[in-house]
Formats: structure tokens, C-alpha cells, sequence
């Protein structure tokens, strides 16, 4: 490893690579001698910079290599060579072991002192060495986090609120309870938190990879502190117990800034209250870190290249979406590209993107807020939902003058999004010529690598798979088709499967299907020209995904209709 050369300072790397502007810079100190953060921290937190070019700097800086764990995942064997409490501490892990060479790949997001490269080192056999490598501070709390566990215990809390003499020595357990739940969740990938109340207790509920599972149950009594806690917090009205409310919470967990948005609603045993986590960090993804497919990356950069015409994604509520047209998005943001956007409302607030949520208040809809929007000099749009026929035509009409316009429907698939544009009111002649493409897309959970199970694969499977006859028990001759199931262990909770993938079934509108579509063509007639075009459906995309050992079966038939194929 080379020695660091203090002579260039993180900020002049920046400015010499072209990825920060003086100003940007002279914001940034400005910024630090109120927050005390370091500079690196102090830009990522202005939005200036992403994490992930803050390592690749920083490792950079120190002569070191910058590894994507996103790409890398840990070996057992390298994660087992430092103790968790020693990685935990100095917030290390270890990624690749050459037995030969007993030399341990170490992944870092700060520059250890020596006395703690001397304490790693010791961990190793005799003679061993340290090789470091930079990555992202999140990425490396999250393998922590998998690998080694953590221990969520709420009794000493809950004892200490019904110990409390006083209101005032109950208010600090239960915050802390509130947070540690929130941390919970946050730290288990849950993008929902549920609090349920029943007739006697508690239920708490997280989505994780899309799927509810419930977590814990309290009793009854603790709920009304816990809800006028996070009633308090999110500035919703603790008076108000009938209506339906809508409000917002901020926090800063495990080092990380994350929002959450929060809704309450009256039942018969209480208010229901639902809390969907929005963490930036995790859930803006670059397109390449998405793990599509080539074939689909390349069609999604080569409509992303048309200078004018509507980009349309469907699916249903949950899909995955509004993430997608944001790593979209993320390709075109740029100092020299005006990106406004119409949401209800922002999730994820974005550096140079011009973000509006819509106001009943201030009687913003989208299609007035389209109208205000195209007086802003745009080069792209995002319209978060069409949901009615004058969003609609104010969409088609402004990629009809110039623009990219982005935006979202349901529908079932790709070509079923043309029935449902009809009915909003969008006539084929319009639609020709200015429709760049329509992308269905699905969330699939994808198996645990730690512990699926292989199997071969019996007739029905094979059938529901699409495969050839010959690959079909009773054929002669016959090959077995090795599948993989979910089974559980304590890397992914039991569950048996860890983080979601999304599939595609891209649309791109050629020459051809536009003539279909300017001729009212039937739907039928444009199946056929889009199956000549190469279009991959979401069955066919989730058929790849099993085979490949990525996801079971089981799971994206929860997702998608596999019809059997004589």
C-alpha cells in the first residue's frame, strides 16, 4: 500500500476530477463549521456528492482499491477470520481469503490507525496479511448487520415505562422504545411498519422483500404511549383520534439520514398507524446495479436516448416503479439537463432534480402542475401517476412539444397499457410517434444464497418453465432440471430468501408498431409485431430468473402468471 499524500485534499481531488464546482466546495466548508462533520460526510449529506463516489475518492486518496459490495458479496471464510467484536468496532469486514498466501481482502470506509491494523492483523494465521480495500460505509453495516445479527430487547424498556413514578420518567423509555423499533426495522430491510391494535395487544407487522411478516406482539397497554409518541414526532394531531392522518418523521439511524412517511387510521380496536421507510441510501440504485439483464439494460439506455416522447412504466402498487425511473433519472442528471418532477408526494429528494409534491391546499394537482411545470424551461419530466384522463393528455402533450416525459400506470403487462390509455382518453393517432417505449415491471424475492436447496425439477415445474419436450420426464432421452428452493437460516432471517429483484418485459416502440398503433390495429395484431420485435414478457423473464438459481418457482408464481405451454 502507498503512503497517503496529504498534499491533495479530498475537496481539490474533487474539483480536479471534475465532480464538484469551487462553489459547491465553498458551500461545503461554510456548512462544516456549523455541523463539525467531516468534509466527506458534510457533501454527501448537501447532496453534492454520492456515497459511492466519496469512496471510490477516498480509496483513491490512500492508493487503495474500491470494491462494490453490491457486486462482491463476502466469502464465509473471509468474514469468519476477524471476530464480530473487532469488525463491529472498527467497522471492518472481511471479503476474500487466499489460503495459500493466508492473506485476508479487509473492506473499510475509513483509513484504520496503525495500532488498529496491528490488532486485525493479529486475528490472522502466523505471517498473515492485510490487503484493504475501500467501500461504502452503508454497504459494510448492512454485512455486519447479516452476518454477525443483532439483538433487539425491549423488556428493559417496557419494564422502565410501567416503572416510571411519573409522566416525566416515562417519556425517555418510551422514546427510546420508539426508536428502537424504528432502528429494528430499519436495520431487518423493511420498506412498511405496521402497528396493529387488537382487543388485547399489539401486533407489529414489517414488510420485508414485499412480504408482511409479523415480528412481535405487545400488550395492549403500551400502545397509547407508543402512538401519541410517534403521533407527537411525525406532527400528526394527538387529539385526533376519528380521521384518517397523514404526516412525516425524520431521524438519523445507524449513522444514516432516513425518512419515514406516516399514516394513521381508525379501527374498531384503535388507530392503525403505517410507517414506510424511505431510505435513500438503499433505495435509489444505479441501473447497473440493478441486475438486469444485459439484453434489458441495452434497451433501457437505447430509449433513454430519444430526444423527445413518453417512457410509460406499469405495474401494480409496490412493483418497484417510482425506484426504476429514478436510476433512470440518474442517468440523465446532469448540470446540463433541467429534470422537474410532479409526485405525491417526493420520497427521495435528489441533488439538481427539480422535485414538486402535489397540494390540496395550494390546489396542485398533477395536471395543473404539468401545466406549471412545462413554463420551467424542462428537458424531462417525471409525472409520478396518470391517474385520469387530463393528466393524461397534459403528459402525451408535453412529449408531443419537445420533452421526455416520464410517468407510471397499472396495468397487467406492457401492451395491456394501451387499453387502459384509451380509456384516459389518449387517441392511437396521438399516441403514434410520440410513445417511446412501455416497461411492466415485477419485484421477485431472490434466494438466499446461504442456504437454498437444489432439486430437480418434476414434469409440472418443467411445463410451467416452458422447456422444451425433450427436457420432459417420459421423453427419451432426458436431462435433469436442476432447480433451487427456499429453505431458511440465520443469514436471511428464516425467511430463505434475501433482497428483490426486478423484472422487465420492455416494450420499445418501433417503426413498425407505430404504424399498428396509428392504424387502431387490434390488440392481437400488435402481440405479433412486438413477439417479431423481440419482446421478452414478465413470464419469460421470470422463467430465466429460476433457472438460473436466482429465485424458486414458488415465488414468482406469486408474482407472475406462469401459464403452462403445451
Amino acid at each position: 500500500m502507498r503512503p497517503f499524500d496529504a498534499a491533495l485534499t479530498l475537496g481539490q481531488q474533487l474539483l480536479q476530477a471534475g465532480h464538484l464546482s469551487p462553489d459547491q466546495l465553498q458551500i461545503a466548508l461554510q456548512e462544516q463549521t456549523l455541523s463539525r462533520l467531516r468534509l466527506g460526510e458534510q457533501l454527501l449529506r448537501l447532496g453534492f456528492i454520492s456515497e459511492a463516489l466519496l469512496t471510490q475518492q477516498l480509496a483513491a486518496q490512500f492508493h487503495v482499491e474500491y470494491v462494490d459490495l453490491d457486486q462482491t458479496s463476502p466469502e464465509p471464510q473471509a468474514l469468519a477470520m476477524i471476530t464480530p467484536a473487532l469488525s463491529r468496532q472498527h467497522h471492518v469486514l472481511g471479503i476474500r481469503y487466499e489460503a495459500t498466501q493466508a492473506r485476508l481482502s479487509l473492506a473499510i470506509s475509513d483509513m484504520p490507525p496503525l495500532a488498529t491494523l496491528d490488532r486485525l492483523q493479529a486475528q490472522l494465521p502466523a505471517g498473515g496479511q492485510l490487503e484493504l480495500r475501500f467501500a461504502a460505509h452503508s454497504q459494510i453495516s448492512r454485512y455486519l448487520d447479516q452476518h454477525y445479527g443483532y439483538a433487539l430487547s425491549l423488556e428493559p424498556l417496557l419494564a422502565a415505562m410501567e416503572q416510571g413514578n411519573s409522566q416525566d420518567q416515562a417519556v425517555p423509555a418510551v422514546a427510546q422504545l420508539v426508536e428502537a423499533l424504528l432502528l429494528d426495522a430499519v436495520k431487518r430491510g423493511a420498506s412498511d411498519i405496521h402497528f396493529e391494535p387488537e382487543a388485547a395487544y399489539l401486533r407489529l407487522r414489517y414488510r420485508i422483500d414485499g412480504v408482511l411478516q409479523q415480528v412481535r406482539s405487545l400488550h395492549k397497554r403500551y400502545w397509547s404511549a407508543l402512538l401519541i409518541r410517534l403521533k407527537v414526532i411525525s406532527g400528526l394531531d394527538i387529539a385526533e383520534t376519528r380521521a384518517a392522518q397523514d404526516g412525516h418523521l425524520h431521524l438519523t439511524l445507524c449513522g444514516r439520514n432516513i425518512d419515514f412517511r406516516v399514516a394513521s387510521h381508525p379501527t374498531i380496536h384503535g388507530e392503525n398507524l403505517v410507517l414506510r421507510v424511505l431510505d435513500r441510501e438503499k433505495s435509489i440504485l444505479s441501473l447497473a446495479a440493478m441486475g438486469l439483464p444485459e439484453a434489458t439494460l441495452k434497451q433501457l439506455q437505447a430509449m433513454l436516448q430519444k430526444p423527445e416522447g413518453m417512457l410509460i412504466f406499469t405495474g401494480p402498487t409496490g412493483s418497484g416503479k417510482t425506484s426504476t425511473l429514478y436510476s433512470l433519472l440518474a442517468l440523465k442528471n446532469s448540470i446540463s439537463v433541467n429534470i422537474m418532477t410532479l409526485e405525491d408526494p417526493v420520497e427521495y429528494p435528489v441533488s439538481l432534480l427539480r422535485q414538486t409534491s402535489l397540494s390540496e391546499a395550494a390546489k396542485l394537482d398533477f395536471s395543473s402542475g404539468i401545466r406549471s411545470l412545462l413554463r420551467q424551461d424542462p428537458d424531462v419530466i417525471l409525472v409520478g401517476e396518470m391517474r385520469d384522463a387530463e393528466t393524461a393528455q397534459m403528459a402525451l402533450r408535453a412529449a408531443m412539444t419537445g420533452h421526455q416525459v416520464y410517468s407510471t400506470l397499472h396495468s397487467n403487462s406492457a401492451l395491456g397499457a394501451f387499453a387502459r390509455l384509451q380509456d384516459l382518453g389518449l387517441r392511437p393517432a396521438l399516441l403514434a410517434g410520440n410513445l417511446i417505449g412501455i416497461v411492466a415491471q415485477r419485484l421477485i424475492r431472490k434466494l438466499c444464497l446461504h442456504c437454498r436447496g437444489a432439486y430437480v425439477a418434476d414434469t409440472v415445474s418443467c411445463r410451467l418453465l416452458a422447456l422444451p419436450p425433450q427436457t420432459l420426464q417420459g421423453s427419451a432421452p432426458h436431462e435433469p432440471v436442476l432447480l433451487y428452493r427456499a429453505v431458511g437460516c440465520t443469514q436471511c432471517q428464516h425467511t430463505g430468501y434475501r433482497g428483490r429483484l426486478a423484472i422487465m418485459e420492455v416494450l420499445k416502440v418501433s417503426a413498425a408498431l407505430d404504424r399498428l398503433i396509428e392504424q387502431q390495429a387490434s390488440l392481437h395484431a400488435l402481440q405479433q409485431q412486438a413477439r417479431t420485435d423481440g419482446l421478452q414478457t414478465l413470464a419469460s423473464a421470470a422463467r430465466q430468473q429460476v433457472l438460473q438459481g436466482v429465485s424458486s418457482l414458488q415465488e414468482v408464481m406469486r408474482v407472475v402468471d406462469l401459464e403452462p405451454e403445451s
